[in-house]
């Protein structure tokens, strides 16, 4: 519930405070006091979108700050809004966004104009009443609709897709068949264009490749003297020294290291030359095969293939993959047509069977609903009201199901049941909403229910029976209501005046809460106008003690 509320700059109202009670809080005054600025301000603190004209003339910003009591926990909340337009929302201290603040705050209180009637005449308003009755036995079986829906239109979803490119895949499946045989026949191995280029560039270089190594091998080895010859005989000469000093010792070790690696180079070379040969069939050949690879590359290898390197053979083997996933499709089009088929078959009738089973608990609902607002409506007195929720069966199967409910309503004896939207009066509609609140209050688990002058167009013994039946929420609610009727005023818990005040330079507005002799003789002036006297202050009374 709403424990208290701090006003500062807002609209005509300086600086003001209150402290709200369990029950029912009812705020009066004057037409034009600022009694719904009020409301607006509470509805500012609940998440209610700010607007730069609520900051009272010639202020900074305004500031508004509500402390409630959430499932046993103290809640505080503060709005700031500049007259430069910035806004600022804080929960517990902490600074969260808007949307964070309404969803927050939906927990909190639930607030109703002198218009909000209007919900009731939406009929996705009526479903969401009936769920909200029976929420324990019909959410479980909403939840079930939900997930066979999204199963049921990803099911529908891609059987339609396969159907839309079976035309255009089977219209290009001799092209694709063309592709990959041409691709699969060449046997490509990765890498293996690399290996030819070096391979050609061996062989067009062979003879000169051949004379240079041959060249080098009779240098090292075959000449007179050979490199080898010489560094031996230099490590031999060295090896008599050796012991004569550590820098000589260190030179002969460097030069036996370089000896045995050079005759490990002189094997290798003569190796190498000896594997040297040149057969112009094999580098025909091998140009034949790099030119084939070449083409290929030119053709598939700058497909655009995820996760492959564009203009290489891992390119065209990942492009050739591809093909082979879409020639299958095609090739077993027939077979995936009709196992999506068989699912979509499968999902509809467990999606049908859900629907059906979610309508049942609907309409269970609706009929104790419907018998609980009918003997509500009573009580408001509509004495020869007759409630009716029809349900329609809807084309298509939506997340909710495939229910369209609609509440039918006479309020008169002999006149036919109506939708709700036919409803004329304004007062009517007022004491219809208060009877869906009565029932559905006690189900939504919102502790606080703030009524704007919903009592407009309606007067005298309906009148009283709106206030009785707001007393009568009060007792499992806290309710904050505004009004402008002596009986509605009368059945307050506690009660609160708005007073304006004004001077030469500006017009400020202060919330006062009223003893029991500052209620009865507010009630009095709401009855008699301001000449407030003893024949009204005891209609005041009586009017007190005719609520309790």
């Amino acid at each position: 519930m709403i424990s208290y509320i701090s006003i500062k700059n807002f609209a005509i109202i300086e600086n003001s405070e209150v402290e709200f009670n369990r029950g029912l809080n009812v705020i009066t005054g004057e037409t034009g006091a600022g009694k719904s600025i009020v409301i607006e301000a509470i509805s500012l603190a609940l998440g209610a979108r700010a607007d730069s004209t609520f900051v009272r003339t010639g202020c900074d910003k305004a500031v508004v700050s509500l402390v409630a009591d959430l499932e046993g926990e103290e809640v505080v909340i503060t709005r700031e809004v500049s007259a430069s337009g910035k806004n600022l929302c804080k929960l517990n201290g902490e600074v969260v966004t808007l949307a964070e603040l309404g969803r927050y705050c939906r927990k909190i209180a639930d607030i109703h104009g002198q218009y909000d009637h209007q919900s009731l005449l939406n009929p996705d308003y009526h479903i969401h009443l009936i769920d909200v009755y029976h929420a324990k036995a019909i959410e479980p079986a909403k939840a079930e609709v939900a997930n066979l829906f999204h199963s049921y239109m990803e099911t529908k979803s891609r059987l339609s897709e396969l159907l839309k490119t079976a035309a255009e895949n089977a219209k290009n499946r001799d092209f694709m068949r063309f592709q990959l045989d041409e691709i699969r026949s060449a046997n490509l191995i990765d890498g293996e264009d690399e290996e030819l280029q070096n391979r050609i560039n061996i062989l067009q270089n062979s003879e000169k490749i051949y004379t240079n190594l041959s060249g080098g091998y009779e240098g090292l080895y075959d000449a007179s003297p050979s490199a080898l010859e010489i560094i031996k005989s230099v490590y031999s000469g060295l090896s008599e020294i050796s012991n004569f000093s550590s820098g000589i010792e260190d030179v002969f070790q460097r030069l036996g290291n370089i000896s045995y690696e050079l005759e490990d180079i002189t094997r290798e070379v003569r190796v190498l030359r000896d594997s040297i040969t040149f057969s112009q069939e094999e580098l025909d050949e091998s140009i034949a095969r790099y030119d084939e690879i070449q083409k290929l590359l030119r053709k598939y290898g700058h497909e655009n293939v995820v996760n492959a390197d564009t203009g290489t053979i891992s390119a065209v083997l990942e492009y050739a993959n591809t093909l082979e996933i879409k020639l299958s499709n095609v090739e077993n089009q027939n077979q995936l047509k009709a196992t999506l088929e068989k699912e979509l078959l499968e999902v509809t009738e467990k999606l049908t069977s859900a629907c059906e089973r979610l309508s049942e608990l609907r309409k269970v609902a609706a009929a104790e609903l419907s018998s609980r607002i009918c003997s509500q409506l009573q009580d408001l007195n509509f004495s020869n009201s007759e409630l009716e929720i029809k349900f329609t069966k809807l084309d298509n199967f939506t997340e909710t199901g495939i229910d369209a409910v609609l509440f039918m309503i006479s309020t008169n004896l002999g006149e036919p049941l109506k939708p709700l939207n036919k409803i004329a009066s304004g007062g009517e509609m007022s004491r219809i909403m208060l009877a869906f609140k009565k029932i559905v209050a006690d189900y939504d688990g919102i502790p606080t229910l703030i009524f704007d002058e919903i009592d407009s167009g309606i007067s005298g013994i309906a009148a009283s029976v709106v206030g009785k039946k707001l007393k009568e929420i009060a007792e499992n609610h806290q309710i904050i209501c505004i009004t402008h009727l002596p009986q509605i005023a009368a059945c307050g818990h506690k009660n609160y005046q708005i007073q304006k005040q004004t001077n030469e330079t500006s017009t400020s507005t202060t919330i006062l809460p009223l003893n029991d002799e500052e209620k009865i003789k507010e009630i009095a002036r709401l009855l008699g106008g301001s000449n407030i006297t003893d024949t009204t202050k005891a209609s005041a009374k009586e009017l007190i003690a005719a609520s309790l």
